[in-house]
């Protein structure tokens, strides 16, 4: 498991800085699984999720959503039939801040505890 999932999110303001590449890196490193997606000029950390039938997705969908409000870090969530997809980034500064990686890890965690 990630030492990331020992982490909280700080708090982070627009005009924070995004990550940097020696940090993403880094960082990456940590939830090898994830990719690092541009959508509409934003990079965003992706994950799709397997589950076994919708109430599975939709359990953990609800632990994901109760984990993003515990940190007041707030992904996008599709749910569907057997899959889950999970989008992170920093809304207030259009792209990847350390809080996306730490709720990464943590989200691969409520993840695992499922399996």
């Amino acid at each position: 498991m990630s030492e990331l999932t020992q982490h909280s999110c700080e708090a982070c303001r627009a005009g924070a800085p995004t990550v940097s590449e020696s940090e993403k890196l880094t960082l990456q490193k940590e939830v090898p699984d994830w990719e690092i997606v541009e959508v509409d000029g934003e990079e965003q950390l992706h994950k799709v999720f397997k589950l076994k039938n919708f109430a599975q997705a939709q359990a953990f969908t609800n632990k994901v959503g109760d984990l993003a409000e515990s940190e007041d870090h707030h992904p996008a969530i599709l749910l569907e039939y057997g899959k889950v997809t999970v989008n992170w980034w920093t809304h207030a500064i259009g792209g990847l801040h350390k809080n996306d990686f730490i709720m990464a890890a943590k989200t691969d965690a409520a993840y695992n505890e499922m399996q």
